[in-house]
């Protein structure tokens, strides 16, 4: 199913007439996300569907994430469902490189890693420990090294990241969850 993107200067232009669904994890959302973003992560978008078709109703929605990927997935989902949305062309990523603004909180327990940086250290981690493994112990371990570097290609292929998706899970991630109840009833109130 296609997806409609909007480039950053389309938002930059209707941003006060959009209401903005961010989705990634709360960690990300808090190291920066656009003016007005309501976090709601695409682990709770199910839950968030009657509340995000009253906002449908009242003005367009536009779905952000770090590149792309994961608010074109959650389009995609909210389309399923019936209710219009358009993703943002590069995500918050493009927005900041075009000069946008980005909304931080006042104070944050612990500065959290983007999680593009999470996987670049996983990634090479794994490779690091699979190339070791395979000169000390078994060339078998090279493997990791291998099953590493493939993943990162089909990442890049189909605009996805499993381990993202795995590392947002970790309690690391998850430790400031999002208050659902209020960003819904923020929603409902706009």
């Amino acid at each position: 199913m296609h997806t409609t993107t909007l480039t950053t200067g389309a938002v930059r232009e209707r941003l006060h007439t959009l209401v903005v669904i961010d989705v990634r994890t709360p960690g990300e959302y808090a190291g920066g996300h656009l003016p007005g973003a309501h976090n709601i992560p695409l682990d709770d978008l199910e839950h968030a569907l009657p509340t995000l078709r009253e906002a449908a109703d009242r003005s367009d929605l536009l779905v952000v994430c770090a590149s792309g990927a994961r608010s074109q997935n959650a389009s995609v989902t909210l389309s399923r469902n019936g209710i219009p949305a358009v993703s943002l062309e590069g995500g918050t990523a493009a927005w900041a490189s075009a000069g946008g603004d980005l909304h931080r909180p006042a104070a944050t327990a612990a500065p959290k890693w983007a999680m593009d940086r999470q996987v670049r250290l996983t990634a090479g981690s794994v490779v690091l420990l699979g190339l070791f493994l395979g000169l000390v112990i078994h060339p078998a371990f090279q493997l990791l090294s291998a099953g590493i570097a493939a993943g990162l290609v089909y990442s890049a292929l189909s605009n996805s990241c499993a381990m993202a998706t795995l590392l947002g899970k970790l309690p690391y991630n998850r430790t400031d969850r999002t208050d659902l109840n209020a960003t819904l009833a923020a929603l409902r109130n706009n």
